[in-house]
């Protein structure tokens, strides 16, 4: 991993992308957005939130969608130090996560944290992420899919890939759709997302812009391992009960002894269909 310079400062923005519908977390995200599911007692919104106010974040931007109201009535305008703040995507059910992030280029100078609303991961892995240009990897696991890349020998990003392309024998690794960006690299990727969007190219991801800028060399990525420690894309039902798995309610301590609430019924246990796999990482 690169070192961090003396001039090099912390990332203390984030900005979460949360207008999607959520529709195969079905119905669970029928009255509640996805980011608000819970798991085991806390939404994925409420571990982030909390992850950001204890890595010392200052400012939150979410760009919503599905059941805006939601994210606002749970969040507000501050928590603690943390200043959030809203932007609206009014095509959140015909565009795609590219478009989520062409919506924030007006609201984000600085460089800043890039989040998906369905990710929840051990809190001690975003402090790698704390610096700019930086993105999260595990290794690559043959029953996986979606985005991975191939690294350099210094483990910076050489190339982005799709998840149907081969590789041949070169090490690919999996894409945890967190992304750090410092000015320069969001100055960049802006322009190249005006391109995009003005081509109509609105149900791309934004890995495609990532992609075509790493490329041509105007975008460059810092290898950070989440090898060690769990983390867990949630976007089944099948994918929220292998997520409580990792990540168990935390029972209450009293008097050096757990107190054990009555067990409770919830919606999420009720629910699943089967022991499907779903998108599990923890090491390899």
């Amino acid at each position: 991993m690169k070192r961090h310079t003396q001039d090099e400062k912390k990332v203390t923005t984030a900005l979460l992308l949360a207008a999607g519908t959520g529709s195969r977390l079905f119905p669970l995200t029928q009255d509640e957005p996805k980011c608000l599911t819970l798991v085991n007692g806390t939404s994925i919104l409420e571990r982030l939130v909390t992850n950001l106010q204890n890595h010392g974040f200052k400012r939150l931007v979410v760009v919503t969608g599905h059941l805006e109201n939601r994210i606002r009535e749970e969040l507000g305008t501050s928590r603690g130090k943390l200043k959030i703040e809203y932007v609206h995507s009014p095509k959140y059910k015909t565009t795609n996560n590219i478009y989520s992030l062409w919506m924030a280029r007006k609201y984000l100078s600085e460089p800043f944290v890039l989040f998906e609303s369905d990710l929840v991961f051990d809190e001690s892995l975003l402090e790698g992420m704390l610096y700019p240009d930086r993105i999260a990897l595990d290794n690559f696991e043959s029953w996986m899919n979606g985005t991975r890349v191939t690294l350099t020998d210094t483990g910076g990003v050489n190339a982005f890939i799709s998840g149907n392309e081969n590789t041949s024998d070169e090490a690919t690794y999996k894409t945890v759709n967190i992304y750090s960006l410092s000015r320069t690299s969001w100055n960049a990727v802006s322009r190249r997302l005006d391109a995009v969007i003005s081509a109509g190219r609105v149900n791309d991801y934004y890995e495609t812009v990532f992609s075509e800028l790493v490329d041509e060399g105007a975008l460059s990525f810092q290898k950070v391992s989440f090898e060690d420690k769990p983390w867990y894309e949630i976007d089944t039902i099948e994918d929220l009960k292998e997520a409580e798995k990792l990540f168990p309610e935390k029972q209450p301590v009293v008097s050096g002894k757990l107190n054990i609430p009555f067990p409770r019924q919830r919606l999420q246990t009720e629910v699943f269909a089967g022991d499907t796999v779903g998108n599990l990482r923890y090491g390899t």
